[in-house]
């Protein structure tokens, strides 16, 4: 089965997966756009559950002030190497985490972390359970696991903080 370009380059626009991965999912669904997208989805989530005991010793530390200046919020990103932490997808993640952080207040960083009577709903109250505020079609975790397919190495948020002027937390 041939696969058109146009099939190609659509499944890239909608997922930001390499050319040659889209061919593929494409390939192996039978040219299903639907379910390529799925194919590649638990693809990027099996790679990164293959990654995640890979020790994370770099990174960055991503800040976002709200334009009003009144919000804020710091996120440590960990990554294996120093080369990943400057490519632009590790980038991008971090500051979206940041800017996360800054609109949802999460208390902790997964479900693993809060108190066993803690009566908050994880996806609200943890980060990676938390639908990503650009797609909330996906969650956190999800977009994560999308950026360790593409870069090839493991992704931890170290740690997060949020500041809202006048709050005392």
């Amino acid at each position: 089965m041939k696969i058109s370009i146009e099939a190609v380059k659509e499944l890239r626009n909608r997922t930001n997966v390499g050319i040659a991965d889209c061919n593929k999912a494409l390939l192996q669904t039978g040219g299903d756009m639907e379910k390529a997208m799925e194919f590649l989805k638990q693809r990027g989530a099996a790679i990164a559950e293959k990654k995640k005991e890979m020790a994370v010793t770099d990174g960055v530390i991503e800040a976002y002030i709200h334009h009003t200046r009144r919000i804020g919020a710091l996120v440590e990103l960990n990554c294996e190497t120093d080369f990943v932490a400057r490519t632009a997808e590790f980038k991008e993640l971090a500051h979206d985490l940041a800017m996360q952080v800054a609109a949802t207040s999460p208390q902790f960083l997964t479900g693993e972390e809060m108190p066993p009577k803690e009566e908050t709903d994880p996806q609200v109250a943890c980060l990676l359970s938390q639908p990503f505020i650009k797609d909330p079609t996906r969650t956190v975790q999800e977009i994560m696991a999308e950026t360790i397919a593409k870069v090839g190495e493991n992704i931890k948020v170290g740690r997060f903080a949020r500041f809202e002027l006048g709050v005392d937390h």
